[in-house]
């Protein structure tokens, strides 16, 4: 057995070596050329992305570079399985007591994130032409996080056009609070848990908000990732209910 035949037979290796050798090229981009001004994660998830775009355009596939033999592992990465795992295993290290103490402001946090991202998510669809309730939510949704985008949109019967739509403004969205959160931190005074949660109900993406935390201060991250994991539930139960139904009664 030849060694491109033992790492296509172990998929799993194969990924994770390969996901190791991203983060190690992006973090030593971060660091030496960028002097640690954006996130090596930010730079980890643009890597990421032009390789699944380079993956489909050349196999003609729909799986990125999990298209490619030597790279099936991904189809498994990239699952909801781990995608799930993460989310849950962010909240890990929260103190119960700092987490009662964010209170009346966490909650008015998640209502305001909520609402907010979903009426930018329904403009959004409005530019691209979306004039339908069902298109118009999915959107709205994927602007919450790009996970709940695709949920809402399978309970919908939207169109895989629109939900592809909908996790492309959520990764948009995911970047960017990665890339601004540490450069705005000090500004907005994001140096205790209390602020972190508060971030985390508001942004929502746990993605984003876990990597632009780990950049600012990495004892913040379980506070503001437990928010936001509270976010995306929070969004998949709204987004296909009240507040489509919502939308529908408006349009």
């Amino acid at each position: 057995m030849n060694i491109i035949s033992f790492f296509e037979k172990n998929g799993m290796i194969t990924s994770f070596l390969f996901i190791a050798i991203i983060m190690l090229i992006a973090d030593q981009i971060s660091t030496r050329l960028l002097r640690k001004k954006i996130p090596g994660s930010a730079i980890a998830i643009l890597l990421g992305l032009l390789l699944a775009y380079y993956g489909g355009m050349i196999t003609g596939g729909e799986k990125g570079i999990a298209d490619f033999p030597l790279f099936n592992g991904f189809k498994l990465v990239g699952g909801s399985m781990f995608r799930d795992f993460c989310i849950v295993s962010t909240a890990l290290g929260v103190s119960f007591p700092v987490m009662i103490q964010a209170g009346k402001a966490g909650i008015i946090s998640l209502i305001l994130g909520l609402s907010l991202s979903f009426i930018v998510g329904v403009c959004v669809g409005l530019a691209f032409g979306y004039h339908d309730a069902e298109s118009l939510a999915t959107i709205g949704a994927g602007t919450l996080t790009f996970i709940v985008g695709p949920v809402t949109g399978s309970a919908l019967g939207a169109s895989s056009d629109v939900i592809a739509l909908s996790v492309a403004t959520g990764v948009v969205k995911a970047i960017v609070v990665t890339v601004f959160t540490p450069l705005v931190a000090t500004k907005i005074k994001l140096d205790n848990p209390h602020a972190a949660m508060v971030f985390g109900g508001l942004m929502g993406t746990t993605s984003g908000v876990a990597a632009g935390l780990a950049a600012t201060d990495q004892k913040l991250v379980p506070y503001g990732a437990l928010t936001a994991t509270f976010y995306t539930g929070l969004g998949c139960l709204l987004c296909p209910s009240v507040f489509y139904l919502a939308l529908k009664a408006m349009i």
